[in-house]
């Protein structure tokens, strides 16, 4: 498989800057993955799209506010992206500019902590060794900003580092803090959001409950893996970096029921998807615990757990976009884009969702 066979034009003016002030206002467009029929509904239908006895996952991550402004010695701006906790006082990290990165470098940070560089990775992460006063994770809460993808456009606030600043700087966007977050989120770690999930609200997880579709739930912490481009021409040379998951006994149980009454098991995101396949045996049945997801799901892939997706617009060239294609074939998965563009669907984190059964 070539990458350009996963490319499609977007207008930019599609791309979804803010969210809806509902989050189950969205659009969904029900893809049929036999036929490829296209219907379009509303988000609010989606119960009534599942039948009793089906299984929806959900995947519980809770997205960090990992993205920090700071200073040079020199005044500089800045910007550190937080991927992965190594120990309590330092931290894998993205810093831009990255010449500004070099090992014992070291910059000013809100809440009187300073990040001095260790070492560098192989892929142009950094890591960071932070001393202050307050632990890193108490500052990510205080003074943290939402990591949002780069698609989605946000004033950057400035490097005055002071703990109060002028009344209306934009130092976090308070609406993000809440709206790039599931309504059932839980278990903190995750650099973005299990983005297929905003769409939620309690309501319309407790229609449906009440319609006799079981909720479970598992974490995969969604890190750089699920967003690392493909820079390779034949798709199958590309790896996907680990991303760490957590099934529940309970969910793992709830997966092997509902095949057995004849459920469908409908996984609420990728995310969701790559956790579950991990760990499915020939059977259909994943195997609870907590691993390092490496799956990398492209067309030709045998899904053996997943029955009906429901997940949101990915962009072109992502592995996002080729799961989606193994999952209802690429030219149908296509075919449902350029309509969905016609009809003017909000795409990507913030944008519009699409089921498919």
């Amino acid at each position: 498989m070539r990458l350009r066979d996963f490319q499609y034009p977007l207008p930019p003016g599609l791309i979804a800057q803010r969210p809806l002030p509902e989050r189950d206002a969205s659009r969904l467009l029900l893809l049929d993955r036999e036929t490829g029929a296209v219907v379009h509904r509303s988000f609010r239908d989606l119960p009534a799209l599942l039948r009793p006895g089906d299984l929806l996952v959900l995947n519980d991550t809770r997205v960090l506010p990992a993205r920090l402004y700071g200073a040079t010695p020199l005044g500089g701006r800045v910007e550190m992206l937080l991927l992965e906790e190594a120990e309590a006082t330092a931290w894998w990290a993205w810093v831009k500019p990255g010449r500004r990165a070099r090992v014992g470098a070291w910059f000013s940070l809100p809440g009187g902590l300073v990040a001095r560089v260790r070492e560098r990775g192989p892929e142009g992460q950094v890591l960071l060794g932070f001393e202050g006063p307050l632990p890193v994770r108490e500052v990510l809460e205080r003074h943290g900003n939402t990591p949002l993808p780069p698609y989605i456009k946000r004033p950057a606030p400035p490097i005055g580092l002071a703990e109060t600043l002028p009344p209306g700087a934009p130092r976090m966007d308070l609406e993000d803090r809440e709206r790039y977050q599931t309504v059932y989120a839980r278990e903190e770690g995750a650099i973005a959001a299990p983005t297929a999930g905003l769409h939620f609200t309690d309501a319309v997880l407790e229609v449906v409950r009440a319609r006799g579709v079981e909720v479970a739930s598992l974490t995969l912490q969604v890190g750089v893996g699920t967003f690392k481009p493909v820079r390779v021409a034949e798709v199958e040379r590309h790896s996907m970096e680990a991303e760490r998951y957590r099934i529940p006994e309970a969910t793992a149980r709830a997966v092997k029921e509902a095949r057995g009454r004849g459920g469908r098991v409908v996984a609420v995101g990728t995310t969701t998807v790559r956790a579950l396949e991990s760990t499915a045996d020939e059977g259909g049945a994943p195997r609870a615990g907590a691993g390092q997801a490496t799956l990398f799901i492209t067309p030709g892939y045998r899904f053996r757990v997943v029955d009906g997706l429901l997940t949101n617009f990915h962009l072109p060239g992502s592995t996002l976009l080729m799961l989606v294609s193994a999952f209802a074939g690429r030219e149908q998965v296509l075919a449902a884009y350029r309509e969905a563009i016609a009809a003017r669907y909000r795409f990507y984190s913030y944008g519009d969702a699409m089921l498919i059964l």
